[in-house]
């Protein structure tokens, strides 16, 4: 174990990462289109720094705690179709195929053992949209189906003697959730003030995975999840007068399990180990908004948005036994079992605002502020929501005038004292600032950053960006890395 020589650079967090890109239109006639997309990203091994700052005894936890090469590959085939047809004027096929691979590699200060998990999911997807015009309205409806089929592999290796072996995966190896779905959504116009949108969704999930007891005695063997649930949703937008126009939403939205959630194994923190729960029930959603935008001026403009979310049969980590058994062995720790549960009702309510101020026609500003809290009921009482983030906002100052764009803004965030963090974060000290208490707490802060653009020619824009000006040193709630300090950027772009 060595001292860092620069405590300002955090060791190790670099990676390299490259993407690709491709499109492809063909067009056979003016009411056939086809569209092809192919994306791809691959990545070098990257370090999970928060894991490697982590101490125990004033020693290091982890000696290597990194993630292989993620690679992600997607190909995406759409087809639209124009017609006369009394079903449908547009229609839309959308086909994708995706890939998905990452391993996760850790060994313990001083221990010679590597231990690896490896994970391969192959996405399938395939949607039919259609689109219909009515006198007054708009009708949208639709089909979807979407496969998961995951293949996840353990293994460890000595790094001194080269001994190789197999150990539990993170996930059910060859496990599969799918997904089924209709759906349609209607836009009516009903007067030159006033709107309706509605829309009604039926979801059926399936999950099918098996567990081995090669490694661990789980009391199950398998895990078979078939649900769905109807969903649904209603807009409203009113332009009472030229002042002021109101908007009205309500909603409802449901989560199935996936694999994820009821299979997974893994070190949630030290001593403790997340566990598969084959019994975990779909949790839900019941949404309402509402909100106006006041035009006080041409010049002077003013949004406002406030929401509430209620959740019920919340999935939550908590506490578990397998068959009675509170403890397991979990790559040589003693740690507490846990695992994904229906332990939970929360709730969340918050505002948004957003306001507009033109000074001239070349000088204008625009701010955006949004603040939420939200809690979970733990069983006894409740207690902050994890999720939940402290309040944030922006201001931009621009300048547009001729060729010259000046964008002069700040981005702020505020605090979280140690009484608002949940639970669960209150005890991961490693990710915090230290109060006066030497509790963890979430310090607010703030950047202040500025961009300029000029217009060369018609072809050509050059674009500066010092971010970070006055070099705060800051993280992003809840984040295991310091953010950025100041930053440079000098981009030159052509368009033909």
């Amino acid at each position: 174990m060595v001292e860092n020589p620069d405590p300002l650079v955090q060791k190790p967090t670099g990676y390299d990462q490259i993407n690709l890109l491709q499109k492809v239109k063909y067009m056979p006639s003016k009411d056939w289109d086809f569209n092809l997309g192919l994306v791809y990203s691959q990545t070098s091994d990257f370090p999970r720094f928060d894991r490697l700052y982590r101490k125990k005894d004033g020693v290091l936890r982890a000696a290597e705690w990194y993630y292989g090469p993620q690679t992600w590959f997607l190909g995406n085939l759409k087809i639209n179709h124009r017609s006369r047809s009394e079903f449908y004027d547009k229609v839309q096929f959308t086909g994708a195929y995706q890939y998905f691979g990452e391993s996760r590699n850790d060994r313990d200060f001083g221990e010679p053992v590597l231990f690896s998990t490896e994970e391969n999911v192959d996405a399938y997807s395939a949607n039919l949209d259609f689109e219909k015009s009515l006198s007054e309205s708009k009708l949208f409806y639709g089909f979807e189906y979407v496969l998961n089929s995951v293949a996840s592999e353990g293994a460890f290796r000595n790094i001194q003697n080269g001994e190789t072996g197999d150990t539990a995966s993170r996930y059910p190896d060859d496990s599969k959730w799918q997904s089924m779905a209709i759906y349609s959504s209607y836009q009516w116009k009903i007067s030159e003030d006033l709107s309706l949108q509605s829309g009604l969704r039926y979801n059926h999930i399936l999950v099918n995975a098996r567990f081995e007891d090669r490694f661990y005695d789980f009391p199950f063997e398998e895990a078979n999840i078939s649900t769905g649930a109807f969903t649904g949703s209603l807009g409203l937008n009113w332009r009472q007068n030229h002042f002021v126009g109101w908007r009205l939403g309500l909603s409802t939205a449901f989560r199935a399990p996936n694999i994820d959630d009821i299979g997974k194994i893994f070190d949630s923190e030290p001593g403790s180990v997340v566990v598969p729960n084959p019994n975990l029930k779909s949790e839900y959603a019941y949404n309402t908004e509402v909100g106006a935008d006041f035009n006080f001026s041409d010049n002077l403009r003013l949004g406002l948005t406030a929401y509430y979310t209620y959740l019920d049969d919340a999935m939550v980590r908590r506490d578990y036994d397998l068959g009675g058994v509170t403890e397991i062995d979990y790559q040589g720790e003693p740690s507490r079992v846990q695992a994904i549960q229906n332990a939970a009702n929360a709730y969340v309510y918050g505002l948004e605002a957003g306001l507009e101020i033109d000074f001239s026609v070349a000088l204008r500003m625009n701010s955006q502020f949004s603040y939420t809290y939200g809690e979970e009921n733990d069983g006894e009482e409740y207690v902050p929501l994890r999720h939940a983030a402290p309040m944030f906002g922006s201001t931009h100052l621009v300048w547009n005038k001729r060729k010259l764009k000046l964008d002069l803004f700040a981005e702020y965030n505020g605090e979280f004292e140690f009484e608002d963090l949940a639970p669960g974060e209150q005890d991961k000290a490693y990710l915090y600032a230290t109060d006066s208490n030497g509790n963890p707490y979430s310090p607010a802060w703030y950047t202040l950053n500025l961009t300029g653009q000029y217009r060369l020619n018609p072809n050509w824009l050059a674009t500066v960006s010092l971010e970070n000006i006055t070099n705060q040193r800051y993280r992003t709630y809840s984040s295991g890395i310091a953010a950025a300090g100041r930053n440079l950027i000098i981009a030159l772009s052509y368009n033909f």
